[in-house]
């Protein structure tokens, strides 16, 4: 173990390149000997499928204990030669050849017989076969003369012809030119180097050849490996008849061992043969048996989800067996970082977030221009407006109109642009919220009964509300977001979640009530149900008169008014007539519409993980989902032709009440001593304001999304009061963070690793950081008076339904929800959460009923008048969370939520 750590103390700023390792096995065919690939690791083992001529799914490599054993004597008693001068294979085989020679391991007239089989030609599994699948089509359009290629040879017996492949020249001979069009080449990252296994088995030696050698620069050997990697390692196993598996299963044993990270790390610096044999006892040490009576070793075991890093595995030591972390005692301790430190300082946090942020800007811009971000930026733009309209909606029949859907319209962009412009987090979307709805509400319905001017008092609110949150920024106040646990975001969080949900839910309700199911239809009487088109002239006057359709009037005598069709009948001056005249269940296809785009956009979304067609196209079609699922749907309704409601966008720019303008003036209409007075209502807002952008903030800055660039809690509630001023002045309603919008929108940028090894599952890298998605989605709800022709075809059920998926989106990944179907399921049906594993069930049940009570509160307080308080319920359930120390051990706190600084 010390040697271990000695040897990886070595240049530990140095990365080990990835290995590239080959298996060639020694076949006799017709009469001459060849050297034929017979399986490939780059991460995970891939076989060539004896008869099937194509490669095995990638696996995990299972290795025999013999097999590990064996390999330990061979690199004990076989040659080792570290740092070898290489320049050509056969150059390389002489000096392995006279180096066992010298060491007396073999006699020197079996020199030439050694060489001979050791340069012998190469054979790769490259054969394509001539009908392409559809799977194929797209993976890479420089192909066509591959898929009918033959199986390539490639001859090593020439001195003259390696001395060219050494040289930079060998790439533009055909055998590295077909090399270099290999599509495997994308699974191998750039600086990778080979690691090639020899093993064969000859009749003239009496005991095995062994040779582990370390080139001391990576060489290119023309054709020995399939790709053109150059070469690092060679291990060599040459021996008797009668012992193949044996010999095979040592290869593969070391050919695990070279793309295990710690070992070819070990590999990489070691300076003797001690020193790789404590690297296989490492390996021995951290190894996993199974008992063979309990499993069939033919099966392949699927690749993992999420392989242990190296780095952890240094961190726990060499000799200690597994690694640690999910044993342990406690888990890695939440920290939010240095942003949101007290500095002591007037206004130090803001301008720490200004330094922080600036260097970023440039970046920021252009790191936005992605295919990814037009999928984003078309998602989050539909979810702001139907939002804005929504709210828009709501807060004209709560203020008469005094802001309306224009309002609604031209606040979202103003505000949500110059935020996205300037703030310290340009990831989260600026929105309207319910409790800020239902303020706006009491507020006008308290200045019609007290004969006070609303614009007005509400100018004086947004101010004193302005003015308090820079007293907030200033004074460093948003460090004590710093004791907001999970407990207390996950509540927040599940909260607007829920609220998304049951919103989306009870506006398709409604469908029921203005368009009702017709419950009188009866299927026994289908032939009864007809609609018929009546002449005009059979009606009395009035009638006709009423329908205004009398100028429209065609000689009826002359026309056969049942063949019409309902639109030439209406047109005419004609009257339908009977039970069929009614619409179809709008309901239904409204439900339809609502149902359809949600559970579409949830299987697009899956479709990442599908098994069928290029990685590129599933990619592609998960992150339009959203907009696919939406254009089918609009598509659908359209080719149904039924009155659905479609989305009404305003077409005029101008205030939704005609005898208000854009500018609220503060003076003139108030008392005096309403412009203090109206302090106190504004610490309610500031409240309101500071809670929901801040855990909105520390949600979007959790260290799951792995976010490189900072974040600026102070430079952003900052811009918000900025903007509360400035709306307030407009007469335009109040924003803040919109935790549901902000979650979707962090999904809709997350990226992914590309170039992956085979069977390896895509890394989340992180979230494309940028700030150019939300601009436009913001400049985009602007325009959108200017695109009412064109948005005004799309249903209202559809929107729900992609409100309904950001709801159950913006669940997934919650503890608190998966804590909550815990309920629901038998222990031996649960998953293996890490917190099962150290709290007892019925304490993550009781804690996990603290947080479904605390909901139902807020819930209730939220559906009720007494929303005007709900943030000081959001500060309340930090105080039950500190109330919650005394009914919890502090390492179940440790594992169900964080530990309170």
């Amino acid at each position: 173990a010390e040697r271990l750590r000695h040897i990886l103390g070595d240049d530990d700023n140095v990365p080990t390149p990835t290995i590239f390792t080959e298996m060639d096995t020694l076949q006799h065919e017709g009469g001459e000997l060849e050297w034929k690939e017979s399986a490939r690791w780059v991460k995970f083992e891939e076989k060539v499928e004896e008869g099937g001529e194509r490669w095995s799914k990638p696996h995990v490599s299972t290795l025999t204990l013999h097999s590990l054993f064996e390999l330990r004597t061979c690199l004990q008693t076989g040659s080792i030669l570290l740092d070898l001068e290489g320049y050509s294979l056969p150059q390389i085989v002489d000096d392995i050849v006279d180096r066992q020679i010298a060491d007396g391991l073999i006699p020197p007239e079996l020199k030439e017989k050694i060489s001979f089989v050791l340069l012998r030609k190469h054979r790769h599994q490259t054969k394509k076969p001539i009908h392409r699948s559809l799977a194929d089509l797209g993976k890479s359009s420089n192909a066509a003369s591959r898929f009918t290629a033959p199986r390539r040879t490639y001859a090593l017996g020439s001195q003259a012809a390696l001395a060219d492949c050494v040289s930079l020249t060998c790439k533009h001979t055909p055998v590295m030119m077909s090399k270099l069009k290999n599509k495997f080449m994308k699974k191998i990252p750039r600086d990778a180097e080979a690691s090639n296994v020899l093993i064969g088995e000859v009749d003239f030696l009496e005991k095995p050849f062994v040779s582990f050698v370390r080139l001391a620069q990576a060489t290119t050997l023309g054709g020995l490996t399939e790709v053109p990697v150059p070469t690092r390692f060679l291990f060599i196993l040459l021996g008797p008849h009668g012992k193949t598996k044996s010999y095979n299963e040592i290869g593969r044993a070391i050919a695990t061992l070279m793309v295990d990270d710690l070992f070819s790390d070990v590999a990489y610096k070691a300076r003797d043969r001690e020193d790789l044999i404590a690297g296989v006892d490492e390996f021995l040490d951290e190894v996993i048996v199974l008992p063979p009576g309990e499993w069939d070793p033919k099966i392949r075991i699927e690749p993992p989800k999420k392989v242990p890093s190296a780095e952890m595995r240094h961190m726990n030591g060499s000799a200690g067996g597994a690694a640690g972390g999910e044993d342990d005692e406690f888990p890695a301790p939440h920290e939010l970082g240095e942003e949101l430190k007290f500095t002591g300082r007037f206004g130090g946090g803001l301008w720490l977030d200004i330094k922080r942020k600036a260097p970023w800007y440039c970046s920021d811009i252009y790191d936005g221009f992605h295919i990814q971000s037009i999928s984003a930026v078309l998602f989050i733009y539909l979810g702001c407006i139907t939002n804005a309209i929504t709210f828009g909606g709501l807060l004209g029949d709560a203020t008469d109109n005094y802001q309306g859907v224009m309002e609604s319209f031209l606040g979202t962009a103003l505000a949500g642009t110059v935020f996205c412009f300037f703030g310290g987090q340009p990831l989260i979307i600026l929105s309207s919220t319910g409790p800020i709805l239902i303020f706006e509400k009491l507020l006008y319905e308290f200045s019609k009964s007290n004969d006070v001017d609303y614009m007005e008092l509400r100018l004086w609110i947004g101010l004193h509300s302005c003015l308090q949150c820079f007293i907030l920024v200033l004074s460093d106040a948003s460090y004590i977001i710093k004791y907001m646990t999970r407990f207390t975001e996950e509540g927040f969080s599940s909260l607007i979640s829920f609220i998304f949900i049951s919103d989306a839910i009870k506006k398709m309700a409604g469908a029921l009530k203005y368009y009702p199911i017709n419950r009188g239809f009866k299927p026994d009487y289908i032939t009864s149900y007809k609609c018929d088109c009546i002449p005009p002239d059979q009606y009395d006057n009035m009638t006709l008169l009423v329908s205004g359709k009398k100028n429209n009037y065609i000689n009826s005598t002359l026309t056969d008014w049942s063949q019409m069709s309902k639109k030439e009948c209406v047109k005419n001056g004609g009257l339908l007539v009977g039970n069929a005249c009614k619409y179809p269940d709008l309901a239904l296809m409204s439900f339809i519409l609502f149902f359809g785009t949600y559970s579409m956009t949830v299987s697009l979304k899956k479709f990442k993980f599908s098994r069928y067609f290029p990685t590129k196209l599933r990619k592609l079609i998960s992150d339009f989902s959203i907009f696919m699922s939406i254009m089918c749907f609009v598509g659908l309704d359209m080719l149904m032709g039924l009155d659905t409601p479609k989305l009404i966008v305003p077409t005029e720019f101008k205030p939704t009440r005609s005898d208000r303008g854009w500018l609220v003036m503060p003076f003139g209409k108030n008392p005096w001593w309403w412009y203090l007075a109206s302090f106190v209502p504004a610490l309610l807002v500031t409240i309101l304001i500071f809670m929901d952008q801040q855990i909105s903030a520390v949600i979007v800055n959790r260290k799951e999304n792995k976010l490189k660039k900072g974040c600026g809690y102070h430079l952003d509630l900052f811009w918000v009061g900025v903007l509360m001023a400035v709306c307030s002045f407009m007469g335009l309603p109040w924003y803040v963070a919109a935790t549901v919008i902000s979650i979707a929108h962090i999904d809709s940028l997350k990226m992914e690793s590309a170039s992956s090894a085979p069977g390896e599952q895509p890394q989340f890298l992180g979230v494309r950081e940028q700030r150019l998605t939300g601009i436009l989605v913001f400049v985009l709800t602007g325009l959108s008076v200017f695109l009412a022709p064109i948005l005004q075809f799309i249903p209202m059920p559809v929107l729900y339904g992609v409100f309904l998926y950001m709801g159950v989106a913006s669940l997934g990944g919650i503890q608190f929800w998966e804590r909550i179907k815990l309920y629901l399921m038998p222990p031996k049906h649960q998953p293996d959460f890490s917190f099962l594993r150290h709290v007892p069930l019925r304490r993550v049940h009781l804690f996990t009923l603290v947080q479904l009570v605390c909901l139902a509160v807020l819930w209730i307080l939220k559906s009720t008048f007494l929303a005007i308080i709900f943030p000081v319920m959001i500060l309340g359930l930090m105080v039950v969370r500190k109330l919650l120390d005394m009914m919890f051990s502090q390492h179940d706190l440790a594992w169900l939520d964080d530990i309170l600084p």
